[in-house]
């Protein structure tokens, strides 16, 4: 479907809107109007007075004559005369696709890349374009990848699609707000009738009287059946302005291909969820890691610990490469499935053409440093700002583990206390364990009902995962606030515990490995469990002075 029929379809389904509005403002009018003159005073004013509370949403909705400008993500303004590289590339590949270049770009902390303008008259006349592209974007793709990426998004400007948003757009937000005010009005109706009942009830158990049942089925009945009616509207607006958009994005791709070639759009189409997939591993096991301890990583490291990560675990990456998300395809998303996008790629003919620049897209940057450092002052929370920094990320994971630790709160901690109505500690645990409580302890867990209803072994088998899980955490604090616990960072792979020995006569602490931790977990936890290899590597209690 060309421009003209998009921007027609658009205009129809906004003009639903206001007719749909309009009806429904006629439709109360003649309600009043024979209530006026078929009913008597105070029942004509009791019709009335709905009928204004029910038209203020509708006349609100239609009054909303500007599309709201979206704020944007937050960034970091990249200048002409600071990155002289990248703007190169953005207009050499704005001239190759004939279009227009944009007039800003703005590096942002996501892994996406992304066009906007803002055109006038409802997308009739063009308006100042912006591009945004992601830091941790840049960060894994090579710079032929890039290229790919920026002419997908130029595709966009050359579909008119960016021009078009604007009435598309208008129509969501008139039609979302309509929808909240109803639901918002229903809601309070709903809270204010649960009010009088529950205070209704309160007086007859004050005289002796039962209570009855609070029941609001059927308040805000009426505002939920004009939200129905947009909320149906809304779902045909969306159904038909999404499957223009998932077709927009299948021209966009094409439009890469036949600048960039086949094999680099189809490569930079399959990198995207890999990043994206990875960058939310990295921020929730690093970057974040010693937030609650109000710790962050050293300055310009919140982003730039990234890369680091994608080059310690290449081999994971690859994996991910060959697996494409296969999520079903749903008719109100915007884009189409990646795998899908993929497949039509690769599907064309070869034509040739392999990857011209294999660097990094992040050296296109004239200072990665500093310009990682500044998007962290222009994108974390002013909260995130005041942290302290960490010298480095060995200090990062100590403080935060030794953190986490302090104030860890285990099922099988929990079951303890309530069990032995005592603090629950690693040592009173191990003597519980010795006397053959522990499956009295195991019960007390959280488990699934089928691991509840079962007995004997098969009880054993579906509780040890949780009681191993939590005993192990409970060594691990009890060693961290003994300050005897290190901890190896590593990129590559999750922290490891480094644990003290018992080996040593004088009780030195000497090195142990997960593997003879494990052993003795499994001793603990056995059918007839034996807490001796556990207690060997605990420390001595300390003794009063």
């Amino acid at each position: 479907m060309g421009a003209t029929p998009r921007a027609l379809r658009a205009v129809v389904l906004l003009c639903g809107f206001y007719l749909l509005s309009l009806l429904l403002l006629a439709l109360l009018v003649g309600l009043d109007v024979l209530a006026l003159t078929r009913l008597n005073g105070l029942s004509a004013l009791k019709v009335v007075f709905v009928s204004v509370l029910l038209a203020i949403p509708v006349v609100q909705g239609l009054l909303m004559l500007r599309t709201p400008r979206g704020e944007g993500p937050d960034g970091v303004r990249a200048t002409e005369a600071d990155e002289p590289r990248l703007w190169a590339l953005v207009r050499e590949l704005a001239d190759a696709t004939g279009t227009r270049a944009p007039d800003e770009i703005l590096l942002t902390g996501d892994v996406n890349a992304a066009v906007s303008e803002q055109p006038r008259l409802l997308g009739l006349l063009p308006g100042p374009r912006r591009l945004y592209l992601g830091v941790p974007l840049l960060t894994g793709l090579s710079e032929a990848q890039l290229r790919a990426v920026l002419a997908h998004e130029y595709g966009h400007f050359t579909g008119g699609d960016t021009r078009l948003s604007a009435l598309v757009v208008r129509g969501r937000t008139q039609l979302a707000r309509t929808v909240d005010q109803f639901h918002a009005k229903a809601d309070d109706r709903t809270a204010a009738e649960r009010a009088r009942q529950e205070r209704a009830a309160a007086r007859r158990i004050t005289r002796g009287k039962k209570a009855r049942e609070v029941d609001t089925a059927g308040a805000g009945f009426t505002y939920r059946a004009m939200a129905a009616l947009y909320t149906a509207y809304a779902k045909l607006y969306l159904r038909s302005t999404l499957s223009t958009a998932r077709a927009q994005e299948f021209a966009a791709d094409l439009a890469a291909a036949r600048i960039t070639g086949r094999d680099t759009t189809a490569s930079a189409l399959r990198e995207i969820p890999v990043l994206a997939t990875a960058h939310d591993f990295y921020l929730g096991s690093y970057a974040v890691l010693g937030a609650p301890a109000r710790l962050m990583p050293p300055r310009g490291e919140f982003f730039g610990g990234f890369g680091r990560m994608l080059a310690a675990r290449e081999e994971n990456l690859d994996r991910l490469r060959r697996r494409l998300p296969t999520e079903p395809a749903s008719p109100y998303d915007s884009h189409p499935p990646i795998a899908e996008r993929v497949r039509r790629i690769e599907e064309l003919p070869a034509d040739g053409r392999t990857a011209q620049a294999e660097g990094a897209a992040l050296d296109l940057l004239t200072d990665p440093a500093r310009t990682l450092a500044a998007l962290e002052e222009a994108v974390l929370t002013d909260e995130a700002r005041a942290f302290r920094r960490a010298a480095d990320w060995q200090e990062l994971l100590d403080t935060a583990m030794t953190e986490n630790l302090a104030a860890l709160d285990t099922p099988l901690g929990r079951a303890l206390a309530a069990y032995s109505k005592e603090p629950a500690t690693l040592p009173a645990l191990l003597t519980a364990i010795d006397d053959g409580r522990l499956w009295q302890l195991a019960h007390r867990l959280p488990l699934s009902e089928e691991a509840l209803a079962s007995k004997g072994r098969a009880f054993r088998e579906f509780a040890r995962p949780v009681l191993r899980d939590s005993l192990r955490s409970m060594v691990l604090a009890e060693f961290s606030a003994r300050s005897l616990l290190r901890w190896e960072f590593s990129w590559e792979h999750a922290a490891t515990a480094r644990l003290p020995g018992a080996a040593e006569p004088d009780g030195t602490p000497d090195a142990s490995t997960e593997e003879t931790l494990k052993a003795a977990l499994d001793a603990a936890l056995a059918d007839r469990p034996d807490t001796a290899p556990l207690r060997a590597l605990l420390p001595p209690a300390p003794q009063p002075v």
